[in-house]
């Protein structure tokens, strides 16, 4: 059966215009701009079809109830006029006269999608504005109105062309799917429930022709929408998955010694806080950097070791539960020990002799007698070497096994389910990896070998098919490949399947840890040859996808993971040997990156330091800044979405240019303070909060004559439970304290005396020497060094 609509329909909707339990249809009729209504009989026939004038070039429409009177409405884009129609129903298929919203210039609508994005339960609008690149949303009032526009970039050239609402991410909240005629993607655009979005990038799937429409779904039931997608000129429609493909943050840098060659993560200081050490192989020395717990680091100090480190390993060698470092040294044949102080600092190495050019170290307790032993990989000697521990941090003489041609790598674990610890090395050379199963004793087997790629560099173990059964990990520097050997629970393993790294990428060093965090081990990979790390998701089975990459610094050479900054999410840090330094990169749980979010603090306001705390008790966390060119503080209170009310201001004084900014409850009455040093102005300001947002105007204490105070730290210094304030002034090279009465006043400030031309520029406290006492460190531009204050009373 035909019924007439208006000329080239374009898109179909069905639903209940006249609320009779029967279905009726409407159609958008791009030709003549206009929509047609046919109200179903519910038997299959449809009566006099009704037109209603909608703007130029009708191409897509959606229904829905937008002013809350229980009959269905119609919104329309309108490709050419560039706006949305709006059709409210008066009485029975009766609609008022269009309600038109713009979508600016050259927006070229293509398509139009209805739902509640921001919980409110009133019906919004998403429009794909083809033209200018953009996804608009617009909130409804649930009146039949509408916000303007927000619009949301596809990036340039993208040109999307259909719009797909669900929940991706599979947190209850509605978030946006873009399909990209121009650029052959689609964006996820993922909703807080509030009406914003976060602008992601492509989740990386690229089609191979344009699409031209989809729909969305759970088809697993996994909670998650899936989408389908159709073509224009292919047979076939694909079907998306939302997958959490484990992102990263642009790297930070850290600065080493020269050379850094191998990285280990521990908590050497027992602050709960993880640590990083990394061996500089051209300074012939280690470099530990003090974690604080946020995914930032105190400068580096570094430990002599042997000539030309190229591997370190991490354990409590003498039983005192502090942790120690374990070095093979390349250059000069032997091992290096650093037995910890538990307070992030080390003992003078220890050394025992090993094989011809030791490459590789690791440890564990081969002989079952809960002493930890070592193992390092010889290079030029094509064995192991085998130390045996005694638990006081002496060892036995190396006991020597034969692998296979130049060995770069040694890792233990338990490869034939016997409870007794096995090797397996790589070996350059020979093109292969040696496995050497443990007896308990602390000797081994003869080698088995299995194949793998060219010039195989660093391995690493894990259950990658989920049965239980340790499995392999061999990256090929010469091949640039990485090479998967799974493993049947005796001892051997299957032959390798490989995974590209691209070409040139001289794969350098690897590690497994599950970055998406779904349960399924996935591998990291540090790449020489092309300054960057792949990662490889697994799917559980043995079997991986490819490999995305994240940028490092010159010629990475050793890769390490952790959760640094407790958010549950692994993190990478990278040794960069040609760069001489490290990279950091923080992990995410989304499948995209967020773009940067601007707060503006004023024209000229130059600032220097903020700080973070609750300030109107709402629960919300709220931003506190010291803007050194306008001479004041910066409150910014939080919505709790991400996004903050205006900056409030607060004069700090004529020319005091305030440089650095901490909170801490100065007057026990439950409410958030804030000190600043003042630079410009020689003092430190107070300003006591009201519990709602505002603050008290300042109260300064001096610092003393041209002291130029660059940095403020709060503590208890005294031990009577009442917060302190201490300085560190540039000018006068002291450190300022100003002990607290609890009653937001302070005392003058005691002078504690540091070296001529010293400038100190940065101070924090911390117990470093685990006294139970507060300790002061303090960095100096002056005199490039690291001053600490250990409190003696």
């Amino acid at each position: 059966m035909n019924y007439p609509t208006g000329t080239r329909p374009q898109s179909v909707a069905v639903g209940d215009f006249n609320n009779d339990t029967r279905l009726d249809i409407v159609v958008a009729n791009y030709g003549s701009n206009d929509v047609t209504v046919l109200l179903g009989y519910g038997n299959g026939s449809f009566g006099k079809h009704m037109i209603y004038s909608a703007g130029s070039g009708s191409g897509s429409l959606a229904v829905g109830d937008f002013n809350n009177n229980s009959r269905l409405d119609i919104v329309v884009a309108n490709y050419y006029s560039n706006n949305i129609s709006v059709l409210l129903q008066h009485n029975r298929v009766i609609l008022v006269n269009e309600t038109t919203l713009a979508s600016g210039g050259g927006a070229r609508l293509r398509y139009v999608a209805v739902g509640d994005v921001n919980n409110d339960t009133q019906l919004d609008i998403v429009v794909a504005n083809y033209g200018t690149n953009t996804v608009g949303v617009l909130l409804g009032y649930g009146n039949g109105t509408f916000i303007n526009q927000m619009m949301l970039s596809t990036g340039s050239n993208s040109h999307p062309a259909f719009i797909v609402i669900g929940d991706y991410n599979g947190d209850t909240q509605l978030d946006i799917a873009a399909g990209n005629s121009g650029s052959k993607n689609v964006d996820i655009l993922l909703g807080n429930g509030q009406g914003t979005f976060t602008i992601q990038t492509s989740n990386g799937i690229r089609f191979i022709s344009t699409p031209s429409i989809a729909t969305s779904g759970d088809f697993n039931n996994d909670e998650q929408s899936e989408i389908v997608v159709a073509y224009d000129d292919s047979d076939t429609v694909d079907v998306l998955v939302a997958y959490n493909v484990g992102s990263f943050t642009n790297q930070m840098k850290y600065s080493t010694d020269y050379g850094p060659y191998s990285v280990a993560i521990a908590d050497f200081n027992n602050d709960t806080r993880l640590d990083i050490v990394v061996v500089n192989s051209g300074s012939n020395d280690v470099s530990v950097l003090l974690g604080y717990g946020n995914g930032s680091f105190a400068n580096q100090m570094t430990y002599s070791t042997g000539s030309y480190p190229t591997s370190v390993a991490i354990v409590d060698l003498n039983n005192d539960t502090r942790l120690d470092i374990v070095v093979a040294n390349y250059g000069s044949n032997d091992v290096s020990i650093l037995l910890g102080h538990g307070n992030g600092s080390f003992a003078n190495k220890l050394t025992y002799s090993a094989g011809s050019y030791p490459f590789s170290v690791a440890v564990g307790d081969f002989n079952n007698d809960t002493r930890v032993d070592i193992v390092v990989a010889n290079s030029y000697g094509n064995d192991v070497s085998v130390f045996l521990g005694y638990g006081n941090g002496a060892f036995t003489n190396q006991i020597k096994y034969a692998t296979g041609s130049s060995p770069s790598s040694v890792v233990v674990a338990d490869f034939n389910n016997d409870t007794r610890l096995d090797i397996v090395t790589a070996n350059w050379d020979s093109n292969d990896a040696s496995i050497l199963l443990g007896y308990g004793n602390g000797s081994f087997a003869n080698q088995m070998t299995y194949a793998t790629g060219s010039n195989p560099y660093s391995v690493a173990v894990g259950d990658f098919n989920n049965d239980t059964r340790l499995d392999i990990i061999i990256v090929n520097y010469g091949s640039s490949d990485v090479s998967v050997l799974l493993g049947y629970g005796n001892g051997s393993v299957t032959n390798q399947t490989t995974y590209s790294t691209g070409s040139g990428s001289d794969p350098s060093s690897v590690v497994v840890g599950d970055f998406n965090n779904d349960t399924l081990l996935d591998i990291v990979v540090v790449n020489y040859g092309t300054n960057d790390v792949s990662i490889f998701l697994g799917f559980g089975n043995g079997s991986f996808r490819n490999q995305m990459t994240y940028s490092t610094g010159a010629s990475p050479s050793s890769v390490a993971i952790d959760d640094f900054n407790n958010d549950s999410q692994l993190d990478i840090v990278v040794a960069n040997y040609g760069s001489n330094d490290i990279s950091l990169l923080l992990g995410h749980s989304n499948t995209v990156f967020i773009n940067e979010m601007t707060l503006i603090t004023g024209n000229g306001c130059r600032p220097r330091s903020f700080a973070v705390g609750d300030f109107n008790n709402d629960d919300r966390m709220d931003i506190a800044i010291a803007n050194s060119g306008t001479h004041n503080i910066g409150i910014l209170l939080g919505y709790g979405n991400i996004s903050f009310t205006n900056q409030v201001t607060y004069s700090t004084g004529p020319s005091s240019s305030p440089y650095s900014i901490a909170v801490c409850d100065f007057n026990n009455d439950s409410r958030l303070d804030i000190v600043v040093a003042n630079y410009g102005s020689d003092n430190v300001g107070i300003f006591l909060g009201y519990g709602n947002g505002s603050f008290t105007n300042q109260t300064t204490y001096s610092s003393g004559s041209n002291s130029d105070p660059y940095s403020v730290a709060v503590d208890d210094f005294n031990n009577d439970t009442i917060p302190d304030i201490v300085v560190a002034n540039h000018g006068t090279n002291n450190l300022g304290v100003f002990l607290g009465y609890g009653n937001g006043t302070f005392t003058s400030f005691i002078s504690f005396s540091l070296d001529y031309g010293s400038n100190p520029f940065f101070v924090v406290t911390g117990d470093f020497n685990n006294d139970r006492k507060v300790d002061l460190a303090v960095a100096n531009d002056g005199t490039d060094s690291l001053n600490i204050l250990l409190q003696s009373c």
